[in-house]
């Protein structure tokens, strides 16, 4: 077994191989005066070094192999050695068995618990074991796969007469009993398996849908909806229930729809989930939206901003009044890039308040306020109480209507910095849009700053990633979509020699082939002389033409930017922006 891991020669070690700075490290100390923790612990919480890398450093450190189980899988009956609670608890697990010897992972080679724990399970099964070190996220992933959710289920249907008798009381029972028989059945742990593969396999949403002969779980990961698994029907009223007691809502009301929320752990995240019920014909749909409160702001450059559309975004944050507007449909990130925006501004010396619907991410700092329709706090209404607020920065959810444009133009004119949402499809569509609302050319002319478009593409999974040929029909219609964008944007590409990638699909990403999502972008700067069109009411192809003399790029074109980059494939592009 190792020896305990001396956290002051720890740290000069990870000073040595460059793993952080002298001056990273001199204010990481600082900080752990102030919180009374550790330096070690403060690097593992923020995540300052990559796990895998510092897992590999204790390794190393220690003199302990390393293993990433990233693309290994483990036999069950290997990992099945050792009862789960055990691995939940010390966070190790068993990997491979020959003989009397166990090969065993573990995450923190130095938790004198854990070893100890090992050595009694090597004297009383007779075990001689070899230890290796392994990072969080190949132990998560590792415990994924030991959930076996069938088990589960199964486990659910031999007591199916609770479970019966939890769906013909679900009528007639006080609130509490109910959650009383919910919570000891074994539902609350099919339900705790759907939530915790869903949040640990990085999930935004969680479908649950009734159909005529069983309940389909679905989730949606980088943008598209994938099956996880089928449930019996005889489940779905007790499945449901569970979450309306979770989420604070009415058991007993099944024919309205009904939205609420609430907090859960995993053993490696701690997420919010906003619920929502939908009766159907086949019963009640729930959509739960998964909140990583946890996850910081990415910046702007982790976004997909790139080039003089960066530039331009940056140079009106520094604005102290105006309108910022983000378009875009549904699910394409634009909330994402609103917080991203405020978390840069977000200082002592300014006061900002926002109006959402519903507030998905905490700010510190940031005057968060949740809308209410059915107490009469809408948009437009908040936006008259906020204005008394004395803010320097307004966020406003989403401009869905005539009178909370027009609130939100008038604050733009006197003297506050205005950000918002609108659903249309490219940056250019939101002026006749405002317009068609009843907003006047000479108020949006005056008062708009900027507008950003965009979309979310997946991205090539880094993993599985290999180049494609390229027909000739497709590079014609690069060559025609680029012509004429400047140089600079290009970034270097040469169009005479192009190149496309493509995933082939491997474990890390589930054999998709893509993983994660980066946006393809937009920005129209509102000059003088697209404030001049906007007062003359052109139409939006004389603005597009005087866009494109800027060198503003098209969502289109900086989709096939990043499709030659390598970031994303072209039927992706043409995926989100045929929509």
């Amino acid at each position: 077994m190792p020896e305990a891991l001396k956290t002051d020669n720890f740290e000069t070690y990870l000073i040595d191989q460059g793993l952080i700075t002298q001056a990273l490290y001199d204010k990481l100390k600082a900080q752990s005066v102030q919180t009374k923790d550790s330096v070690l612990n403060i690097i593992t919480s923020q995540r300052i070094i990559p796990g895998e890398t510092l897992a590999k450093a204790k390794a190393a450190f220690l003199n302990i192999p390393f293993i990433s189980f990233m693309d290994k899988k483990v036999d069950l009956k290997v990992l099945n050695l050792i009862p789960q609670e055990t691995y939940s608890f010390y966070k190790f697990f068993a990997f491979e068995h020959q003989g009397q010897n166990l090969k065993i992972a573990i995450t923190d080679p130095t938790n004198i618990s854990a070893l100890e724990a090992l050595e009694f399970l090597s004297k009383k099964l007779s075990y001689s074991i070899q230890l290796f070190v392994t990072d969080d996220d190949s132990y998560n992933k590792v415990m994924r796969q030991g959930k076996n959710v069938e088990k589960v289920v199964d486990a659910a249907l031999a007591n199916i007469e609770a479970t019966e008798k939890i769906q013909k009381k679900a009528e007639k029972v006080e609130k509490p009993e109910l959650q009383e028989l919910i919570q000891d059945a074994p539902i609350s742990k099919i339900v705790d398996v759907i939530l915790t593969n869903a949040i640990d396999g990085n999930a935004s949403d969680i479908h649950i849908e009734p159909n005529d002969k069983n309940l389909r779980i679905r989730y949606r990961q980088d943008g598209i909806l994938h099956v996880a698994l089928e449930l019996p029907k005889t489940v779905q009223t007790a499945v449901v229930s569970k979450i309306k007691i979770l989420s604070n809502l009415k058991i007993d009301e099944s024919r309205l729809p009904q939205d609420g929320r609430f907090h859960y752990e995993t053993e490696s995240k701690s997420v919010d989930l906003r619920v929502s019920i939908l009766p159907n014909v086949n019963g009640e749909k729930v959509v739960m939206r998964i909140l990583d409160k946890s996850t910081k702001a990415p910046t702007l450059e982790q976004l997909g901003f790139r080039g003089k559309g960066l530039e331009w975004i940056l140079e009106n944050m520094k604005e102290t009044h105006g309108i910022f507007l983000i378009t875009g449909p549904t699910g394409s990130g634009k909330s994402t890039t609103l917080y991203s925006l405020l978390t840069m501004i977000n200082t002592n010396l300014v006061n900002i308040i926002t109006l959402e619907d519903p507030v998905e991410y905490f700010i510190p700092g940031v005057n968060q306020t949740q809308i209410n329709p059915e107490i009469g706090l809408t948009f437009s209404t908040g936006l008259r109480s906020i204005l008394r607020q004395d803010p320097n920065i307004i966020m406003v959810g989403e401009i869905r209507d005539k009178e909370t444009a027009e609130l939100a133009v008038q604050a733009a004119l006197t003297g506050h910095l205005v950000f918002s949402t609108l659903h249309t499809n490219d940056a250019i569509g939101s002026l006749p849009r405002l317009i068609d609302m009843g907003m006047e050319p000479f108020l949006l002319a005056a008062s708009m700053n900027v507008v950003e478009a965009q979309r979310l593409c997946r991205k090539i999974c880094p993993d599985c990633k290999h180049e494609v040929p390229v027909i000739q029909q497709v590079k014609d219609d690069f060559t025609a979509a680029l012509k004429g964008v400047n140089e600079k944007e290009l970034d270097g590409l040469d169009l005479k020699n192009m190149k496309i990638y493509e995933g082939s699909g491997c474990e890390k990403c589930g054999n998709t082939g893509y993983k994660g999502r980066i946006a393809i972008i937009e920005v129209l700067q509102i000059t003088d002389n697209v404030q001049n069109l906007i007062l003359e009411k052109s139409s939006p192809q004389d603005i597009a033409a005087e866009a494109a003399k800027m060198g503003m790029i098209t969502l289109q074109q900086d989709g096939i930017i990043k499709v030659l980059k390598g970031v994303t494939t072209y039927s992706e592009v043409v995926r989100v922006t045929s929509e």
